[in-house]
């Protein structure tokens, strides 16, 4: 496997010899991967490479059967993903923990809504404060709100990503973990998201950007992870590696487990 030389103290996040069990099934099987400081590494695979275990491993939601989690160079045990929040790791899944019938600042804030004394007395949410930050915020990366208090099932499946993404980034996350972040958007959607991912590492943020769209993986990439069936195909870096072999080598995974099943499933 090609591993990038990497400086420890570059690293805000590794996983070394991480691998996951459920029972008899090997998920993940001797995974290494470290993550720089405002870097976005790319992890790709198709579907049943292991890419969601490893996310979930990330953030928390899984402990690792074996191997060792690291966040800026000490080793993690998480017993939850807010274990993980609380050293600024943020994922952001498909379905993006929105409310549809909530308003675009109620969405943003959602949880964690600043509040008022009302008459002195009792505490209320503060709705102007939600909608004046939510506006600001998002126009911060690139995202137009008319009205903040218009429900988020108005806004396109490509704005509300982008809202994730800067809500995590507004509560101060330092790792942005995107799932499949561009799976259901059309070109000029997808477009717009790669674009706030390219903002938020301008800012430093490191980002896990996983994936199986090599053509939205290759051009925001600095490094990129390749799964296949639980295991790590290697690490490059885009110096190391073009767009099509990146490509070949996700293809000849694929063909690769393809021969497996029949092999397997084969009467000799």
């Amino acid at each position: 496997m090609s591993t990038p030389e990497q400086n420890a103290d570059d690293i805000i996040l590794s996983l070394e010899g991480v691998s996951r069990y459920f029972g008899n099934i090997i998920a993940l099987n001797d995974i290494t991967l470290r993550l720089k400081r405002g870097e976005v590494h790319c992890l790709l695979g198709d579907n049943g490479a292991g890419k969601s275990t490893l996310i979930k491993t990330l953030a928390g939601v899984y402990q690792p059967s074996k191997g060792t989690y690291r966040v800026d160079g000490k080793p993690v045990h998480f017993t939850s993903p807010k274990d993980a929040l609380d050293l600024g790791i943020a994922t952001v899944y498909q379905d993006l923990a929105l409310v549809p019938l909530l308003s675009v600042a109620r969405n943003f804030f959602m949880g964690r809504e600043p509040q008022k004394k009302l008459f002195g007395l009792l505490n209320v949410m503060d709705l102007e404060t939600c909608a004046t930050t939510a506006r600001d915020k998002l126009a911060e990366m690139g995202i137009n709100v008319r009205d903040p208090h218009q429900p988020i099932g108005t806004m396109s499946g490509g704005e509300r990503q982008c809202l994730a993404i800067a809500r995590a980034i507004h509560f101060g996350a330092r790792v942005l973990i995107l799932d499949e972040p561009t799976a259901a958007l059309g070109v000029k959607q997808s477009f717009n998201v790669l674009k706030l991912i390219h903002k938020a590492r301008a800012k430093g943020i490191s980002v896990i950007f996983i994936t199986h769209n090599v053509h939205h993986a290759y051009p925001i990439g600095d490094s990129f992870t390749l799964l296949n069936r639980g295991r790590s195909l290697g690490t490059f870096t885009k110096q190391t590696i073009s767009k099509d072999e990146v490509l070949d080598m996700m293809a000849g995974g694929a063909e690769m487990q393809k021969m497996i099943g029949e092999l397997e499933g084969a009467t000799i």
